[in-house]
Parts: C-alpha cells; structure tokens; sequence
C-alpha cells in the first residue's frame, strides 16, 4: 500500500502562485497515478488536476487551465501542483489522490489512497 503526504499549503495573495507537493512511499508508489481534488462549498470533491506515474498523461480541470500545472519527480517519488494566478475561488482543502487504474480519471471513485488535505487560502 503506498501512503500519500501533502505539502506546501499557504496563505497566497490574489494573484500569486504556490507549489503543492504529494509525497509517495512504499513498496507500490511508483505504479499509481496521482490526482488532486479540492473541496467545494457543498463539501464534494472537486477534480483539480491528474498526472500518470510515468508521467506523459496529465489532466488538467477547466476552471484550472492555464493558470495550474501537474508535474512528478519520480527519482523523489513527488507529485507537484504548481499553482499560478491564484484566484480567491481557488481557496479550499487540496487532497492528493493514488489509484492503480489503466490509465488517468477525472472522477473521484477511480481513486482509492488519499493524503490527509492540505489548507490553501488565496486573499483577496
């Protein structure tokens, strides 16, 4: 069983960036692909962003498109969630995600290991 660690949540200003960092370990790490998910005002999760572990699939939610990039360090074992032009809508809990599916989802059910969440809140 692999665990998962969040890191890098903070306090941001509008407009700012931040990098989130999910951590893998154990025996299986490197076959799950990773996925974060955030929470929304009526407490479901939200897809954010997916990644393969090879590496070469990502995913990336419409509401993130061209501000959020997934990216993995496999030689660390590492997800990233690099977070750019932060909006306020953007605050929320970040979870990262591991599943050992065929290939990469958008959808939460497809997703069996999960970090505890991490806190990120964009000031306005």
């Amino acid at each position: 069983q692999v665990q998962l660690v969040e890191s890098g949540g903070e306090l941001v200003q509008a407009g700012g960036s931040l990098r989130l960092s999910c951590a893998a370990s154990g025996p299986t790490a490197s076959s799950y692909n990773i996925a974060w998910f955030r929470e929304t005002p009526k407490n479901a999760r939200e897809f954010v962003a997916a990644i393969n572990w090879i590496g070469d699939v990502t995913y990336i939610a419409d509401s993130a498109e061209g501000r959020f990039t997934i990216s993995r360090d496999n030689a660390k074992s590492v997800v990233y969630l690099q977070m750019n032009k932060m909006k306020p809508e953007d605050s929320s809990v970040y979870y990262c995600a591991g599943g050992r599916t065929d290939t990469v989802y958008r959808v939460e059910s497809r997703y069996d290991v999960w970090g505890r969440g991490i806190q990120v809140t964009v000031s306005s």
